[in-house]
């Protein structure tokens, strides 16, 4: 059973695209730029940090991503800047990439601001053939290079306020092909970077001086795959600490906690229960994520 997940899960990764290609997070919200350019230094003035994502544990060549990243913000110029390091790593295939986002902001009352971002991304995918042959066999489908350097881009919206932020992006607008077929047969499909379509909100709900509800949402929509919706909520207490929990629709829930220490430094933990596509029956039903973040400007 195991095999057959892992073959589903490959295939629509690097042959149909019709699977997420880009990595997602359980604490996306706390990232910065990791779904949208323009949300750069709109949150922290100046951020760096790191994650760490085993995803499906149990199950052998399960997704496992480690990302770095940060943003800054520069208010004398109105302008914004971040971007992320990434590896994330699944069977025999692995991509390597570099996210950088410039944000251009239109400051308005009370703080908030509107945002427009742009994104450019270098990305390297890896396919260790070797290891691929050890679970299908021989296959021209995959006869091509082991490694491609691939350009693309993106761009998003947002805005921002004490309490509010509402944003929208897209990312591989140029689609770029990937080329791991090198025979004669006519194909009807065209192994590219599909475009991934972002639209997230979250909004803070100050209970009283001391606790603060943070719920959010995110759904991903790209070509010829199911849409996903991730939602949930935090409690934060006094930026001391905080418990979350959420769902990602039709797929399972998420559980987090974190504290924050001397309101600069974070560190959190996310645990995922899955029940599609798979599940505690298949021993591959759990995720877990790490998050470690630095605020280096108040």
């Amino acid at each position: 059973m195991k095999r057959y997940i892992f073959l589903a899960f490959l295939l629509a990764t690097i042959t149909n695209g019709f699977a997420q290609q880009l990595q997602t997070s359980s604490l996306y919200d706390m990232q910065g730029v990791l779904h949208n350019p323009s949300t750069a230094g709109a949150d922290q003035k100046g951020m760096i940090g790191l994650t760490y994502r085993s995803q499906w544990s149990g199950i052998s060549g399960a997704p496992k991503t480690a990302t770095i990243f940060g943003s800054f913000d520069l208010p004398e110029h109105k302008i914004a800047l971040g971007g992320y390091l990434y590896n994330d790593k699944t069977g025999p295939t692995s991509r390597t990439g570099l996210q950088l986002a410039f944000a251009k902001y239109i400051p308005m009352q009370n703080e908030s601001r509107l945002s427009f971002g742009i994104e450019t991304r270098f990305q390297q995918y890896s396919l260790d053939r070797e290891k691929l042959m050890q679970a299908i066999g021989s296959d021209p489908a995959i006869s091509g290079g082991d490694n491609q350097f691939k350009f693309d881009a993106g761009f998003g919206i947002s805005y921002t306020s004490k309490k509010l932020q509402l944003g929208a992006s897209v990312s591989q607008l140029v689609q770029s092909k990937l080329n791991f077929y090198s025979g004669n047969l006519s194909r009807t499909e065209e192994a590219r970077l599909y475009r991934h379509y972002y639209f997230h909100g979250r909004y803070k709900w100050n209970v009283d001086e001391t606790v603060t509800i943070v719920p959010h949402f995110l759904m991903i929509y790209l070509p010829n795959a199911p849409v996903e919706l991730q939602a949930g909520a935090r409690l934060e207490y006094d930026k001391l600490f905080w418990l979350g929990g959420g769902f990602r629709l039709n797929q399972g829930a998420m559980l987090s906690a974190g504290i924050h220490i001397n309101k600069v430094f974070t560190v959190g933990y996310s645990f995922d229960i899955y029940k599609a596509p798979a599940s505690v029956f298949n021993n591959g039903g759990y995720s877990h994520e790490v998050i470690l973040r630095y605020n280096i400007l108040k």
